[in-house]
């Protein structure tokens, strides 16, 4: 069991920059696995490489089979520009088929996205995860107030991990603001999604993903039939814990 103690690296790493965070993950863990899909986490893809050797830097994204065309190209661009694998984790076909034949394609209008939500993206996930001492996500605090205003840059993730094989989330991101991961972006001239320049502020999946408008939070894109105040898909279940 790992003797890693979040709350000692948060204490000891909390006002360090992302990169900084990275590196101490990785002298914690000798590896990084990112989970990978909008801005935020190709960020940390270009960080966590010029960290750790490539060798040691796991790289995976979810196919729900409802991303945008422009998400799978922009994949296949990360993996082209950085040279690295990148492990995309599918949904059970079986669990998609029979939710689709029971209550059709567009069912989490009517009942909530939280089903689909389990069959895409949760359980690819958790296989993905089991096992794993850590994982690196781009959470920020100021994406979701509602429901991530507590978050810190270490935690232990209660939702994936077990007391016999326990899991913690690395998330260097925490104090960042949006306009900060975008300086970054430009600075270093990172690769991003087409969609952003089309108002596209939070990704997900095509039917349950709009553009913001001026003014409003970039969770406000995400889910925008449902209640504002828990925009989670369940990734980050702990989060919804702070509600």
């Amino acid at each position: 069991m790992t003797t890693f103690d979040p709350n000692r690296f948060v204490l000891e790493h909390d006002q360090a920059t992302p990169k900084e965070i990275l590196r101490a993950a990785y002298q914690a863990f000798g590896e990084l696995t990112l989970s990978f899909s909008g801005a935020e986490d190709v960020v940390l893809v270009d960080l966590a490489l010029k960290v750790a050797p490539k060798d040691a830097v796991h790289v995976f994204a979810l196919d729900t089979g409802r991303l945008h065309p422009e998400t799978y190209a922009f994949i296949e661009r990360i993996r082209e520009h950085y040279h690295i694998e990148i492990d995309v984790r599918f949904p059970d076909r079986e669990a998609v088929e029979a939710l689709v034949r029971k209550k059709g394609l567009f069912s989490f209008y009517r009942d909530g996205h939280q089903e689909c939500c389990g069959i895409r993206k949760v359980g690819p996930l958790r296989e993905r995860l089991a096992g794993l001492p850590m994982w690196v996500t781009g959470q920020r605090r100021d994406q979701s107030p509602g429901t991530r205003s507590s978050l810190q840059i270490a935690e232990r993730d209660t939702a994936f991990g077990s007391e016999a094989s326990p899991l913690f989330k690395i998330n260097p991101l925490t104090h960042w603001s949006s306009e900060e991961v975008w300086t970054h972006i430009r600075m270093f001239d990172v690769p991003y999604n087409p969609l952003h320049e089309r108002g596209f502020v939070s990704l997900g999946c095509e039917p349950c993903t709009r553009p913001t408008l001026p003014g409003q939070h970039e969770r406000e894109g995400r889910w925008w039939w449902e209640d504002q105040a828990g925009k989670e898909c369940g990734l980050h279940a702990a989060n919804l814990a702070t509600r």
